[in-house]
C-alpha cells in the first residue's frame, strides 16, 4: 500500500508517518507544500525521511496560492464571520490538490491528513481530495488512533525516535503561510486570558511599534495588487514586503472566537499584516468604482464565498460563480491607494489614478456646479410618494 501524507513537518504529521507504516505497512510520500510558510525545506525534507518516509515532494506553490486563491478573496473582500481573512482555510484547497496531485505521480492508494476530528481542516482537506480524486481512501488518524492529545503526541514522538519542536512548555499549534499565520491552543484556549506576548511571531506590538507613520503605495489593476510604492512585484514578493511593513506597525493582529464548521466553538490568535494592508486598500478603490448597488451586492458575495471556503467547498459549482463575479465587479478597480501604517492601524488615507472612478468633484461640492437643487423636489415626492400614503392610511386608521 502506497500513502501520500499531507507533511508540515509539525507535532501531528511527524508522528503520523511512522503510525502509518506501523498500522498499514506501507510507504508513505510526504507532501509538503510550499505556501510562503517560513520552513528550511532541505531540513523539512530531511526530517520526514528520519520519521520514517519513504519518499518526500516539495512543490512551490507560493505565486499559485496567492494569484488564485488569496487575491480573489481580497477582490471578493470576503471575512468569515466578518474579521477573519481566511489564511488557513484559503490555503487548504491548493494542499488538497497538490496531495491529489502527488498520490497520482506515487501511484498512491489513499492519502492522509493530520487534521484532528474536532477541527475545519479534516473538512477541507477531505472534500478537495474527493472533489478531485473520488477513488482515493482518506486516512484520518486522529480519528482512528488512540492518542487524546498533544502530550500523547510527544510521548509517541519520543518512543519512536521522531524528531518534533513541540514541548509541554510550548504547546501552541502553528499554521503559517505567506498570507498569515494562526496560533492555537496552550492558554489561548482560555477566552477569559489576555493573549501572551510570546504568542506573536510576526508583529510588532502596536504599543512598541514606531512613533512615526509610515505611508505605502499600493496599486491595483483589475482588484489585483501589481506594484508596491510604484515598483512591478509578483505576488510573493509584494505580498512578503507588506508584510515585512505591517509587521514593523503591529498591523494585522486579530483575537477571535469563532464558530467551527462542526459545531465547536474556537479561540484562535492571527496575524496578517499584509493581508490586512491590501483589504483596506482595496476598498477604499471600490468606493470610487463601484455604486450603491454593486457595492451591497459585493458585501453578500463576500460574506458567502468567505463561508464556502471557511467549510471547505473551494472545489464546488457556487465558489467557483461567486469568484468569476467578483473577477467581472473588479474589472473596473484599477488605481493607486495610499496606506498609513500606525500603532496596529492600517488606513487608507488617499486614492489616485482611478481611470474608472465614479466620483465627480463638479457634482460633489458644497460650491457651484452641474447639480441643480429643484430636481431634488421631484426626487423626494417620488421617493416618499409610498411612504406619504402609508401615513395617511395609517392615521385614518387611527382617527376612525
Amino acid at each position: 500500500m502506497r500513502i501520500a501524507l499531507a507533511y508540515s513537518g509539525g507535532l501531528d504529521t511527524s508522528v503520523i508517518i511512522p503510525w502509518l507504516k506501523e498500522r498499514y505497512q506501507a510507504k508513505v510520500l510526504a507532501v509538503a507544500v510550499n505556501v510562503g510558510q517560513a520552513d528550511d525545506f532541505l531540513r523539512l525534507r530531511d526530517k520526514a525521511l528520519r520519521s520514517g518516509a519513504d519518499d518526500v515532494w516539495i512543490p512551490d506553490c507560493r505565486q499559485e496560492f496567492l494569484e488564485e486563491y488569496a487575491f480573489p478573496m481580497v477582490q471578493a473582500q470576503a471575512r468569515y464571520e466578518g474579521t477573519y481573512l481566511l489564511g488557513t482555510a484559503i490555503a487548504r484547497p491548493l494542499i488538497a490538490s497538490k496531495l491529489v496531485e502527488g498520490a497520482s505521480r506515487y501511484q498512491a492508494d489513499a492519502v492522509a491528513h493530520g487534521a484532528t476530528g474536532k477541527g475545519n481542516d479534516q473538512v477541507r482537506f477531505e472534500v478537495g481530495v474527493m472533489a478531485l480524486n473520488p477513488s482515493l481512501a482518506i486516512i484520518a488518524p486522529w480519528r482512528l488512533w488512540d492518542l487524546k492529545g498533544r502530550l500523547d503526541e510527544m510521548r509517541y514522538a519520543a518512543e519512536h525516535g521522531v524528531p518534533v519542536d513541540s514541548t509541554p512548555a510550548s504547546p501552541y499549534s502553528r499554521d503559517e503561510n505567506l498570507w498569515h499565520v494562526s496560533h492555537e491552543g496552550g492558554i489561548l484556549e482560555d477566552p477569559t486570558a489576555p493573549v501572551p506576548d510570546d504568542v506573536y511571531t510576526w508583529t510588532a506590538s502596536p504599543e512598541k511599534a514606531p512613533d512615526d507613520a509610515e505611508q505605502v503605495h499600493v496599486t491595483f489593476d483589475k482588484g489585483r495588487p501589481v506594484s508596491l510604492n510604484g515598483t512591478p512585484m509578483d505576488a510573493p514578493q509584494l505580498v512578503s514586503a507588506l508584510n515585512e511593513a505591517g509587521a514593523r506597525h503591529g498591523v494585522g493582529r486579530l483575537t477571535l472566537v469563532e464558530n467551527r464548521l462542526v459545531g465547536i466553538k474556537s479561540r484562535g490568535v492571527y496575524e496578517t499584516p499584509g493581508g490586512t494592508i491590501l483589504y483596506a486598500a482595496h476598498h477604499a478603490l471600490t468606493t470610487l468604482t463601484w455604486d450603491r448597488e454593486l457595492a451591497a451586492f459585493m458585501r453578500d458575495l463576500g460574506n458567502r464565498l468567505a463561508r464556502l471556503v471557511y467549510d471547505g467547498l473551494w472545489f464546488s459549482p457556487l465558489r467557483a460563480t461567486l469568484t468569476q463575479a467578483a473577477a467581472v465587479a473588479n474589472a473596473s478597480v484599477s488605481g493607486t491607494v495610499t496606506v498609513k501604517l500606525y500603532k496596529g492601524q492600517a488606513e487608507a488615507t488617499a486614492v489616485h489614478d482611478v481611470p474608472q472612478s465614479l466620483y465627480s468633484p463638479e457634482l460633489a461640492t458644497f460650491e457651484t456646479s452641474q447639480f441643480d437643487h429643484q430636481d431634488a423636489g421631484g426626487f423626494i415626492r417620488l421617493w416618499g410618494l409610498s411612504s406619504q400614503i402609508h401615513g395617511q392610511v395609517s392615521r385614518q386608521t387611527v382617527t376612525s
